[in-house]
């Protein structure tokens, strides 16, 4: 038998009893300094404040996708899998702060210059501030926890 997706995969092989699953929710970036307000081509390395608009949205996110996930998931639950998503896109979107990777190692001390240049120094999508994958870790043990319990 051929299969088809990771999903029939995962319901073929997966032990129903002894087996949660978690799919966690891609991560956003924010490289648009335009999104909040801030000046094109701007960046987020003076950056202090989330994003406190309600139900914000950054355009790296994908809507359409995240639908197909929940979808699928959906389905996979139908069909008897206990799968929990872990939506950290929509909770991460507020944090634009929180994430420039300056702060990492680097070979040699970065000028002022270098750490106000996104393109070339900063990674907007790794999350390196205490915080973020912090919550992330969080939310996964309180799940786990609750299977346990439950």
């Amino acid at each position: 038998m051929a299969l088809k997706t990771w999903s029939d995969w995962l319901e073929i092989h997966v032990n129903r009893s002894k087996t949660q699953l978690f799919f966690m929710s891609m991560s956003p970036t924010h490289e648009r300094s335009e999104e909040w307000g801030k000046s094109e081509g701007g960046n987020c390395y003076t950056e202090t404040d989330m994003i406190t608009q309600e139900g914000y949205r950054g355009k790296g996110t994908d809507p359409k996708m995240m639908q197909i996930v929940e979808d699928t998931i959906n389905e996979l639950q139908k069909r008897g899998l206990n799968v929990q998503m872990i939506n950290i896109t929509q909770l991460s979107e507020y944090r634009k702060e929180a994430h420039p990777s300056i702060y990492r190692k680097q070979w040699e001390p970065l000028t002022e210059e270098q750490i106000s240049n996104p393109l070339g120094y900063a990674d907007c999508i790794h999350w390196c501030l205490p915080g973020i994958p912090d919550v992330w870790n969080e939310l996964l043990y309180a799940y786990i926890f609750n299977y346990v319990t439950n």
